[in-house]
């Protein structure tokens, strides 16, 4: 089956996603003649005009109700159409996961953007935090709609690079305008000293960044404490060194780590939950912990180190 093209466009309701998909739809520059299929899965007090479409060979379809969103019904929907690639408008209460689950194997995601409430924002991370964090992780792009001058662009900049720095960031001022975020964003820790040293604080962005963009650190030496974890699985002189890190709630705490080739200078009898301050040159490479390829940190020294105090000792982005 041929390849379809999905456009994903994520945020919670009324944040505009109707207006950004209305106007693309309209936009001649967007026919390039693919029977298109419009998705929608929540229902807003915008609505869209079909009439105002470019895209005449357009067949929209709802699904308010999570339980139909499934490989089956999207795979009948494709066929039914014949569609060629596919836009839709994702329930800001529904997880992305789920769609991920749900997608035919013919699908494929084309772009992704995730559109807020400028006005609601900073509100909706406080006390929704796990699915604001959901709509972003994965994105290409950030909208604040509806931005006004007197906000600080750096509240809403925090935010989303504190999930992840890839996504662009744009915000869209009421009245007209739109403005590319352009803030400098450097790492906490100087990347270009002889050995990088990596405060406690600062472990989640090192994870992430390091994880994210692995050719910037390759050759670099790094200095940081570590929890090991030690298993039949790791390969021969190797263990894992990381953090427990919190990305959104307490709920999805979960224990990451990088290979750590030690042999030699590992403390005798190292165990998993053992601290430990390491000193690193960084290579990239194939390494079974990540069943590919990945970060390989190779050891110039191994101490071990007293635990971090258990309020501290969960890493996290803030």
């Amino acid at each position: 089956m041929q390849d379809v093209s999905v456009f994903l466009f994520l945020g919670f309701l009324e944040s505009g996603k109707t207006k950004f998909i209305q106007e693309t739809l309209e936009d001649p520059r967007m026919n390039n003649g693919e029977r298109t299929l419009l998705l929608v899965c929540e229902d807003g007090e915008e609505q869209y005009d079909r009439a105002k479409f470019a895209v005449k060979n357009v067949a929209v379809e709802t699904i308010e109700d999570r339980e139909h969103l499934n490989e089956y019904t999207l795979n009948y929907l494709t066929r039914k159409y014949r569609a060629e690639r596919v836009f839709v408008e994702y329930n800001g209460t529904w997880m992305l996961q789920d769609f991920f689950d749900a997608m035919p194997e013919s699908w494929v995601i084309n772009q992704m953007m995730t559109f807020f409430d400028a006005a609601t924002f900073l509100s909706y991370n406080v006390n929704m935090r796990q699915l604001v964090y959901d709509k972003i992780f994965m994105t290409q792009m950030v909208v604040f709609n509806r931005f006004k001058g007197e906000m600080a662009k750096e509240d809403f900049h925090k935010v989303v690079r504190a999930i992840t720095r890839r996504a662009d960031i744009v915000y869209e001022y009421i009245g007209g305008g739109a403005v590319f975020d352009d803030i400098v964003d450097p790492m906490p820790y100087d990347m270009e000293a002889p050995v990088i040293e990596i405060a406690d604080r600062d472990f989640a962005l090192f994870y992430r960044d390091l994880s994210e963009n692995p050719k910037a650190y390759e050759g670099k030496t790094v200095k940081f404490k570590g929890m090991a974890a030690v298993s039949k699985k790791v390969p021969q002189g190797f263990i894992v060194i990381g953090r427990y890190i919190m990305t959104c709630c307490e709920a999805d705490i979960a224990y990451d780590g990088f290979a750590l080739r030690g042999e030699g200078l590992l403390p005798e009898g190292v165990k998993t939950k053992d601290w430990l301050m390491v000193t690193a040159r960084i290579e990239y490479g194939y390494n079974a912990v990540y069943r590919g390829e990945g970060p390989i940190l190779v050891a110039k020294s191994i101490e071990r180190s007293l635990p971090l105090p258990p309020e501290e000792a969960v890493a996290t982005f803030y």
